[in-house]
């Protein structure tokens, strides 16, 4: 016969008879024998019955079989049988197992499909599945519908520590009473219950293992052809290797986030020492150069002589760090020739053994230290140098005791980025203390990248931090572009210096700024920013700090000057409250202090200021500083403004010059206050560039203020903006008409912007609605926001002054 025909005992167009039946009792003898199974193989009832089953087989019954056997569970499987002539038959059976009255087992064998496999028998299918999962290289195990063992491969038994003998018919949680295993039990059981695969992962050490090891676990439910779950495979993977690079992943994205937080050499070395005991070392040190830890300059590290360093941090998995045998902050030294002097010398990282001669040596060395390396059982050590910019900063120490493993190059490798990283984080820190930081911050901000471009004014300015700058103040100054082409020039000074000062600082300048964009007068500015540093008085007082008693008025205060210059007019109106006055220089380089009322300074609440108007020539010289300029403390103060005085008449120059001239001939040797010099050469507009226009308060006047608006436009070749130009005063006059009062004055200046201005002699302030659909009014200002870049309204002596800007096209 070919290798699947039909079988010598002549079946049916090579396919099982249907009536095959064949009982086998608990003895494995042949108790009942069916025409169909005389059909299949040839043997008549009387040469079957009452032998032994297994006379039958041609070949033994596959693994998966004999295990269903075993259990007394039915089973399905290729099975090859003899023929009464010899040769093989393969087909497809089922064993149900039976009961009888005597508690045996008998088995009642039948077709389990309805056509037969015949041939020869060298390796079946199921019998090729069993060897696979036998001599899977990852550990295989079976449990049953109660979570208890089966099967098991021989990866499995090598995994846990026992035999399938010891195992079989157990659950995890009998297997070993204790974590993790009472998780894998539960899992099981979710599976057994919803018949939903689950994978889960665990790192930790298995009973058949000496050390640690990641675990992938997937356990998969075992279903039959109705779907019913008769039980739960597990298949686990071992992914150490996996593990160990998506942890050093992690840890550099640990340390990328949490090395150099601030710049504070002692809290940068810590978080490194923290990230690494966290990650994967069990003790580290960060020992540093006495003179970076002192934030000096790192001297070179001398080859011939010890090192003295300073143990800087040191963190462990162990409370209170028992294996150091140097207290944080003490000092350490390094002999010449040991292992951790030459690991500063080389610059690189090394990777050794407790064990080695070197380092043994080394060990030994120290009484302390040899004490503890045996105490905790130290066995891995590695040693990577701080290095940032070319520069040895110091040494850093991973050790390992409580780890089993000991530290590999993968881990070396680790170690070396890390440090890398907080060697920059640590030299910074070193050359910059946060008061520094908050002291270029601040002066960032107080500079802008170049003087603005006015057409009012040119305007220069110094600032010079006291010092280095670690002791910032809360000196600033601002220049600020009014309506108008008017120009606002403020200088301040807040008492005291540090953070707090600098803080206040900013609070100021802003505040200024927005009173500003109000277009307050100067006194009137100043009396808001009076009452806004009583408020922070009252808000960062000594209640601020915990203390009990009342505030004193004052504790927070500021002095400052500011001064408002129009173009048109040629006139400046100062108001300061306890600053230094400011100085003019003329056009032919006579120097005067203006006589302005001194004023209270800001913080002390309900006194007065008062504001004067002068006038300057154009060309003039506006010359506003801060008193860290002029006072000193080995000089009296008249002593400073003589010397600006003398440093302000020499022969005009470029206002750059100008500055630099000031600070050689004024400046203190050695301040102890931070300096703001502003200097503002003051200019005119050109009376061509300016028209104005006295209107009578009536409605005929609307028109004839647009037509000499439109006029004035075209002739100063501004044709685009003649439409919106006369939009804008044709609204504008028609509400000084309507709700103002007398003089209505119509202003037109051609500035780097066109400014329109209507001016009338009442002070209520307009305001933006919004109209509704079948209002006859109400939608003037919208109008005139619509067209013009930017509008606004201030109040005046007499009254108030509506204005609006629309932008002209760059020549």
């Amino acid at each position: 016969m070919d290798s699947r025909g039909s079988t010598p005992g002549g079946t049916v167009d090579g396919r099982v008879p249907e009536d095959l039946a064949v009982v086998v009792d608990a003895g494995g003898t042949v108790t009942v024998w069916s025409a169909g199974a005389r059909q299949l193989l040839g043997y008549e009832a009387e040469e079957v019955v009452g032998r032994p089953a297994a006379g039958l087989l041609a070949a033994d019954l596959p693994e998966s079989g004999r295990r269903h056997v075993a259990v007394g569970r039915r089973w399905a499987t290729e099975v090859a049988l003899r023929h009464r002539d010899g040769g093989p038959v393969v087909v497809r059976l089922m064993g149900t197992p039976l009961a009888d009255g005597d508690g045996g087992r008998p088995w009642l064998v039948t077709p389990a499909a309805p056509e037969h496999v015949a041939g020869p028998v060298e390796a079946d299918a199921e019998t090729l599945w069993d060897l696979t999962l036998a001599q899977l290289p990852v550990p295989v195990a079976v449990y049953d519908r109660e979570a208890r063992l089966v099967s098991a491969n021989e990866v499995m038994t090598q995994v846990m520590g026992r035999s399938v003998a010891e195992m079989r018919g157990l659950t995890l949680w009998e297997m070993e009473p204790n974590p993790p295993f009472d998780e894998y039990d539960r899992l099981q059981r979710q599976v057994l219950r919803t018949g939903e695969p689950v994978f889960h992962e665990n790192f930790g050490q298995a009973p058949g293992e000496v050390r640690n090891h990641a675990w992938s676990m997937f356990l998969s439910p075992l279903k039959d052809e109705s779907g019913a779950v008769r039980g739960v495979s597990a298949a686990v993977f071992d992914t150490t290797e996996q593990y160990w690079a998506r942890r050093r992943l992690a840890i550099l994205n640990d340390a990328s986030l949490r090395i150099g937080s601030t710049l504070d050499v002692a809290r940068t070395a810590d978080e490194l020492a923290e990230v690494a005991v966290t990650g994967f070392a069990d003790f580290v040190t960060v020992d540093l150069l006495e003179s970076v830890a002192l934030g000096e300059e790192p001297e070179p590290v001398p080859p011939n002589q010890p090192v003295t360093l300073r143990r800087t941090a040191q963190r462990s998995v162990l409370a209170g760090c028992p294996e150091s045998v140097v207290p944080t902050g003490a000092t350490t030294f390094y002999p010449v020739d040991t292992p951790p002097m030459r690991a500063l010398i080389a610059g690189r990282g090394t990777l050794t053994a407790a064990g080695d001669p070197g380092m043994q040596q080394w060990i030994e060395s120290s009484r302390g230290r040899a004490e503890s390396v045996t105490r905790y059982m130290i066995h891995s050590v590695m040693m990577v140098p701080l290095r940032a910019r070319g520069v040895t900063l110091g040494l850093v120490h991973f050790l390992r005791h409580r780890t089993a493993e000991s530290f590999s190059e993968d881990d070396l490798l680790l170690a070396e980025e890390i440090v890398a990283r907080a060697a920059v984080s640590v030299d910074n820190a070193r050359r910059y203390t946060h008061e520094r930081r908050t002291a270029l911050t601040l002066q960032r901000s107080l500079l802008p990248d170049r003087p603005p471009d006015l057409a009012a004014m040119q305007v220069a300015y110094r600032y010079l931090p006291a010092g280095s700058g670690a002791d910032v103040g809360g000196d600033w100054f601002d220049v600020i572009p009014l309506s108008g082409a008017r120009v606002a020039l403020v200088v301040g000074d807040v008492v005291g210096h540090g953070i707090h000062a600098s803080a206040t600082m900013g609070r100021l300048r802003t505040a200024v700024r927005t009173l500003a964009d109000v277009d307050l007068a100067p006194d009137e500015l100043l009396t808001q920013l009076d009452d806004l540093v009583v408020r922070l008085d009252r808000e960062e007082g000594p209640q601020a700090g915990g203390r009990a008693e009342a505030p004193t008025p004052g504790e927070v205060g500021a002095t400052c000057l500011y001064a408002v210059y129009d173009p048109v007019s040629r006139r400046c109106t100062m108001a300061r409250a306890g600053h230094p006055p400011p100085a003019v220089v003329t056009p032919d380089g006579e120097v005067r202090f203006l006589d302005l009322p001194t004023g209270p300074p800001l913080g002390l609440g309900g006194l007065p200021f008062e504001s004067v108007e002068v006038e300057l020539a154009e060309g003039s010289l506006l010359a506003l500083y801060t008193d860290g300029l002029v006072e000193a403390a080995d000089r009296d103060i008249e002593v400073g403004l003589n010397l600006l005085r003398g440093a302000l008449a020499d022969k005009a120059g470029p206002l750059e010059e100008t500055c630099d001239r000031v600070l050689r001939t004024v400046l203190p040797a050695r301040p102890a206050d931070d300096i703001v010099l502003m200097l503002a050469r003051t200019s005119a507009l050109d009376t061509g560039k300016v028209r104005t226009w006295e209107l009578p308060r009536d409605p005929a006047a609307v028109a004839r203020a647009r037509k000499s608006a439109s006029e004035q436009v075209t002739a100063w070749g501004l044709d685009d903006a003649a439409f919106a130009t006369e939009l804008i005063v044709s609204e504008l006059v028609t509400n000084a008409v309507r709700y103002g009062d007398d003089p209505v004055v119509l202003r037109l200046i051609r500035d780097s912007a066109l400014i329109c201005e209507v001016s009338d002699g009442s002070s209520t302030a307009p305001h933006l609605r919004r109209a509704r659909v079948f209002d006859e009014g109400g939608r003037g200002l919208l109008l005139v926001a619509q067209m013009a870049e930017r509008w606004g309204s201030r109040q005046t002596a007499t009254g108030k002054t509506i204005w609006a800007e629309l932008g002209l096209p760059v020549d």
